[in-house]
């Protein structure tokens, strides 16, 4: 007689800020943290980073339930870090629907749409113009 092994449960979920795009997967166990292949603390040197990213298990109590692993590619460190903390607590949704109102009502869930204003011609910046010279 041969058994079948059950599945792992396991729950992938995709954020994105600014330019940079995460993807977690979450599996239920003692709270491993590896981030392209490092630690949390490795790959983000910033306590506020760090502390920006695990809200969302903050707002559901689900420090240390779950084993996460991270890759995360693009911008810079705080964009990353964002982009993490999206797709976390959309993992948690997909983990337990009754998470979704503590998200939600703490903003987890809306992607914050904020980019760079690109340069434009003829000026020193998106915004910013040369001084104005009459003569």
């Amino acid at each position: 007689m041969s058994t079948v092994a059950q599945p792992e449960l396991m729950w992938h979920a995709i954020g994105r800020r600014k330019r940079s795009v995460a993807r977690v997967f979450l599996v239920p166990g003692s709270g491993k943290w590896k981030v392209n292949g490092r630690t949390l603390g490795d790959y983000f040197p910033r306590r506020s980073d760090v502390q920006h990213i695990q809200l969302p298990f903050g707002v559901t109590d689900t420090l240390g339930a779950f084993d996460i692993k991270v890759n995360v590619n693009g911008g810079g460190l705080t964009g990353q870090a964002g982009a993490i903390r999206m797709a976390i607590a959309r993992a948690l949704c997909l983990a337990d629907e009754t998470h979704r109102r503590k998200l939600r009502t703490q903003g987890l869930l809306t992607r914050d749409s904020r980019e760079v204003e690109r340069k434009k011609p003829g000026q020193p910046g998106a915004r910013k113009r040369f001084q104005f010279s009459k003569r």
